[in-house]
């Protein structure tokens, strides 16, 4: 049975108050990432800002729904603590959309997505759930002091009283709320005036060289993380969501790899679907690919107007209202364990797979591993975890 019904009638693309709320359910996971990739890599913020956008653009308009389009989480932690320039990220893009490329078309992915049962995608997206929550409470929610706890307090009540809330969506009140903050207490003209003025993403073209040292550095790495949650964990979200239209690990990877074979010719940076981004959007409002397009033309009006202050601009949108979003995505992902809780084994399998994906190194792969190994075990009675 999936967890939401979902009316066969619901139209690919709509353009309303809810999608417009659901376009936002991702903002806290995107936006600090790429703030940091820019300003480590010192990546051309035109052509991260504008190609993240035309890629939620491709997104919605091919999926018809609210598939996100998200950074590559470790590909952007590799480069902020490792200062990695873009010539070697455009490589290592270029490099892992290769890759899914052909477990895409050998049907490779296929057999993976056999071979890894439910309660271990179910403990992916429970480590990515800790992992948000994590982050939403130790560092958004504290970002600006007193008045932040305070700001986030308010944005918690007002999602709580109106989430599910149709005509009032609880992201655009919170979004409302956030913004007014921002202009009352942090906007300085001069600032958003510098920041105003056309520029277009440059062509790259990444050198042999640049290819095989981004692969090593930062492909391998990232696809572990991929395959888990970005592939297995985002194709079992819309059997959860979306019923109806049902979508194969082998499209979703096809679509991964033509983003990352495109986006780094024009400056972008490496992205890819996501399970956290899909639950985001829903729980906010999003249930066509309408909430995507809208997303990605915000960042496409932010890249050709305002990029060249874009890291000062961004400022001015307080985090403890991006911590409010985060933080519920988080526990929205969190409760998909719902469907596995009936039984005992699968619940405790999920949750040690959840511990190991958010608390080692390499922990989506540990995870990924040692759940399906476990599993298998189970099923042979060579390891009980409970009835």
């Amino acid at each position: 049975m999936p967890l939401t019904a979902s009316p066969a009638s619901r139209p690919r693309i709509r353009f309303d108050r809810n999608e417009l709320a659901g376009a936002f359910g991702d903002l806290g996971t995107d936006l600090p990432l790429l703030i940091g990739v820019i300003a480590a890599s010192g990546m051309d913020s035109a052509g991260v800002l504008v190609m993240f956008g035309v890629m939620q653009l491709f997104s919605g308009l091919w999926y018809g729904m609210p598939m996100p389009v998200q950074p590559l989480k470790a590909f952007a932690a590799l480069v902020i603590a490792q200062k990695i320039p873009g010539r070697i990220i455009f490589g290592g893009g270029l490099a892992i959309g290769v890759s899914m490329l052909l477990l895409s078309v050998t049907g490779l992915i296929d057999a993976l997505a056999r071979l890894v049962p439910k309660p271990v995608i179910r403990g992916i997206q429970f480590g990515l759930a800790l992992q948000l929550a994590t982050l939403a409470l130790k560092e958004y929610v504290p970002a600006d002091g007193l008045g932040g706890y305070a700001l986030a307090a308010a944005g918690f009540l007002i999602t709580v009283v109106l989430l599910g809330n149709r005509r009032w969506p609880a992201a655009l009140m919170v979004l409302v709320l956030g913004v007014a903050y921002g202009l009352l207490f942090k906007l300085d003209f001069a600032t958003a005036h510098q920041a105003l003025g056309l520029r277009l993403p440059a062509w790259h073209v990444p050198q042999w060289p640049d290819i095989l040292t981004g692969a090593v550095l930062l492909a391998l790495p990232q696809i572990p993380l991929s395959l888990g949650n970005s592939v297995l964990a985002t194709r079992q979200v819309v059997q959860d969501y979306f019923p109806e239209r049902p979508l194969t690990v082998r499209q979703i990877s096809f679509t991964y790899a033509l983003m990352n074979l495109v986006n780094p010719l024009l400056g972008g940076f490496p992205v890819c679907h996501g399970s956290g981004g899909m639950v985001g959007h829903y729980t906010f409002g999003g249930r066509t690919g309408g909430s995507v397009i809208i997303y990605g033309l915000l960042f496409v009006g932010l890249g050709l107007f305002f990029s060249q202050g874009f890291q000062q601009l961004v400022h001015i949108f307080p985090l403890p209202i991006l911590g409010v979003l985060l933080l519920f995505e988080a526990l929205t992902l969190a409760t998909l364990l719902r469907d596995i809780s009936s039984h005992r084994a699968d619940l405790l399998l999920a949750l040690l797979v959840g511990l190991l994906c958010s608390g080692l190194p390499y922990g989506y792969l540990v995870g990924l591993v040692v759940g399906t190994g476990l599993h298998y075990a189970m099923r042979r009675g060579w390891v009980g975890l409970g009835k």
